[in-house]
């Protein structure tokens, strides 16, 4: 964005003195009325004023974002970091500011004083456009300040990040809870083709179409090994090559070419496929609160509730591999999914490690083990988040004065949501 209003700026800058040269009458008069009424010093001085001060306060304001952001990365998680890149509100407004500065640039350079024949130009409509290119600097900025305050505080950020995970839900998760899992993709009785990564880094997307399409044409089937998201070491296996049906023998060369090329590896994990790495950053925050260093459950208490309502949203969608089909239904590409028992782990695990002897964390754990017990289907995860929950009462009663009066009625609730019951409070 910012690029782009540097490349409209430019055009601006040459396009409105063409235009004011056009208008401009015998004399020096212009037929626009509350345009620039200055001569050629007066509209070097202020377009010279409006590049210099924009491109100080660009630099000065930048300076102290990224101070900010450091500050605010090494207290809660940096990767969050990479939400703040993307956020509109930063592009833009450093895209007004530089387009500006740009603009008063290349207009200056068409200012002319007059010579000794008495010929000048003073592009009145551009140092207009310009003036009020200022004004609207000076308003994105104050904006942008304001924007920046709250996007520094841990719930903006908490609600930014899950916002991008419900947003890679809606991507990556299928819409049938009834759906299956696909079926046995490489026959018993073949030896599967090894395929080992020429490179490492994290896998954030798949060329499905491009594999499965060589597959089709080898009558091959492909099982990728890593989920997106799962760091891939160059020399290990990234997936398998096998027949599509007993007694075949597909010719893997050209399916591992268009394997090496579908699959995109990256030194950083993305948001835009994977499902598990929003969840991740909200993790990273709790974790960050609960460390000796940080010390605060209120902020963990808050991560917490956003790890709940992630937890719970997955519970209810069919975590399954996608699959690749051919034009006659066969199966060509098998990608893994994130089991719902490893973002259990992913959510639970480290925060549950830090939380010895806060009793107000322990408190929200067992009541996000009673919403996510409520949303999930009967029976598949009730016996893990029962051992979480025994978990979190054995560190209620070991490392804090909580009354077992209150734990169990941790283990009622949490049983009733099991049984589809919520009763009321009080």
């Amino acid at each position: 964005m910012p690029v782009l209003a540097i490349v409209v700026a430019i055009g601006l800058g040459i396009g409105l003195p063409a235009a004011d040269q056009l208008l401009q009458q015998p004399g020096g008069r212009h037929p626009l009325f509350l345009v620039f009424g200055g001569g050629p010093s007066a509209a070097r001085d202020l377009l010279a004023a409006i590049a210099g001060s924009l491109i100080s306060v660009t630099g000065l304001t930048f300076s102290f974002t990224v101070v900010a952001l450091q500050l605010s990365s090494s207290q809660h998680s940096p990767r969050l970091l990479q939400t703040f890149v993307t956020d509109r509100v930063v592009q833009a407004t450093l895209g007004l500011l530089v387009g500006t500065f740009v603009y008063a640039l290349t207009v200056l350079r068409t200012v002319r004083a007059e010579d000794a024949a008495g010929t000048g130009f003073v592009p009145r409509i551009s140092v207009t456009v310009g003036f009020v290119l200022t004004l609207a600097s000076v308003v994105g900025l104050v904006l942008f300040l304001g924007h920046l305050a709250r996007s520094l505080r841990v719930e903006t950020m908490l609600r930014d990040v899950s916002d991008e995970a419900r947003g890679t839900y809606a991507r990556v998760l299928a819409d049938d809870p009834r759906a299956d899992g696909p079926e046995p993709v490489i026959p018993a009785s073949a030896v599967p083709t090894t395929v080992c990564a020429r490179r490492s880094g994290f896998l954030t997307a798949v060329d499905r179409q491009q594999i499965a399409a060589a597959a089709a044409e080898a009558d091959a089937v492909v099982l990728l090994e890593p989920r997106i998201g799962d760091s891939v070491v160059a020399g290990t296996p990234v997936a398998h090559i096998g027949p599509s049906r007993p007694g075949g023998f597909p010719a893997v060369d050209a399916v591992e070419r268009a394997l090496h090329r579908g699959l995109r590896l990256d030194f950083e994990r993305t948001p835009q496929h994977d499902v598990a790495y929003s969840l991740r950053k909200v993790v990273d925050i709790a974790v960050r609160a609960l460390s000796p260093g940080t010390n605060d459950p209120t902020t963990a208490v808050h991560a917490l509730s956003h790890v709940s309502a992630l937890l719970g949203e997955l519970v209810a969608h069919p975590l399954r591999p996608t699959t690749v089909r051919d034009d006659e239904g066969v199966l060509r590409l098998v990608v893994p999914q994130w089991d719902m028992h490893d973002l259990l782990r992913l959510g639970l695990e480290e925060p549950l490690h830090f939380a010895s002897g806060q009793p107000a964390v322990l408190r929200r754990v067992a009541g996000l083990l009673r919403e996510v017990a409520w949303r999930s289907p009967r029976g598949p995860l009730d016996d893990e988040l029962r051992r979480y929950l025994d978990r979190v009462v054995g560190l209620a009663e070991g490392t804090t004065a909580l009354d077992p009066g209150e734990t169990a009625l941790w283990r009622r609730r949490f049983d009733e949501a099991l049984a589809g019951r919520w009763a009321p409070e009080g």
